[in-house]
């Protein structure tokens, strides 16, 4: 029987701070226009942390039955390892789309915005599809684009929208910081895995650049997020404190470009996540000011 540290391991607790960040961002954006709502808030950040455990299931599943996960750098994975059968990592993949689908349902009657409910359903299709089905996109260098729209502009814009009754300008470049940084941890996690991935015939957005230009792709990204962040100034001068985050993105930069591998990676993907934990934090509050 798998330990609970096992489990724990295979839901991959270091990736949910990154998943409320665009709940607090986007909970700020609402909260500039006057309609903050405090439930509605936690019941996004449900479906954000449910959908989260959910694809981190999914994404042991499908690697571990492909065989992609027989040889890793990082944190043991569930279904590879054989801790656990694949069939029950697959339940509980299902079990988080679930939880996040009855937060959503929840969410949606609150706002009356029940449309929504088919945004929530493509958002597990393209979970599941990221690493499962018979040419999982994850696996062709979209991993990037798929992280960049749902886990930044839709989980951002979408809480704002729950509250607000309609986008804002505000929401949109807070999304498109978040999406940045989301799609920096995804990188980073594949240039880790550009060995074994290449050998497993993964082609990530890694991959087809290359470890040198994937590196450089880091930072823009990064980099990329913080002027988003900054162009929320345009609505509230508030929104300069992002600014104080200039300093981790060097030190993460330089640990990068410095040709950081294997285990080293593993504090990189670590830092990036609290790096968007830290410009959800600042931003939503900068807006709420």
């Amino acid at each position: 029987m798998p330990s609970p540290r096992e489990w724990m391991e295979g839901a991959r607790l270091r990736t949910l701070p990154a998943a409320v960040a665009p709940v607090i961002a986007g909970t700020g954006a609402a909260a500039y226009e006057g309609a903050a709502s405090f439930p509605r808030a936690l019941l996004a950040a449900g479906v954000a942390l449910a959908l989260q455990v959910g694809v981190n299931f999914a994404n042991d599943y499908s690697d571990g039955i492909r065989g992609t996960d027989e040889v890793r750098v990082g944190p043991t994975r569930l279904t590879a390892s054989g801790a656990v059968a694949p069939r029950t990592v697959k339940t509980a993949a299902m079990a988080g789309f679930a939880v996040a689908g009855v937060f959503g349902l929840v969410l949606c009657a609150l706002a009356g915005t029940w449309w929504l409910l088919a945004v929530g359903a493509l958002c597990v299709v393209a979970a599941w599809f990221y690493t499962g089905g018979k040419n999982p996109y994850g696996y062709r260098g979209l991993g990037e684009v798929a992280v960049f729209v749902f886990f930044g502009l839709v989980a951002t814009v979408g809480t704002t929208y729950t509250q607000v009754g309609r986008a804002t300008w505000p929401a949109l470049l807070a999304g498109v910081g978040i999406g940045l940084l989301a799609c920096a941890l995804l990188m980073a996690n594949n240039i880790r895995d550009i060995p074994t991935d290449v050998g497993a015939g993964k082609r990530t957005l890694a991959v087809r650049l290359g470890a040198e230009r994937a590196r450089v792709a880091y930072v823009v990204l990064l980099v990329g997020a913080l002027v988003a962040g900054l162009a929320c100034a345009a609505w509230t001068p508030w929104a300069l404190v992002v600014l104080v985050l200039a300093a981790p993105v060097v030190v993460l930069s330089r640990r990068v470009l410095g040709g950081a591998t294997g285990r080293d990676l593993i504090a990189v993907l670590r830092d990036t996540g609290l790096l968007e934990l830290a410009f959800g934090l600042l931003l939503g509050a900068a807006l709420l000011a």
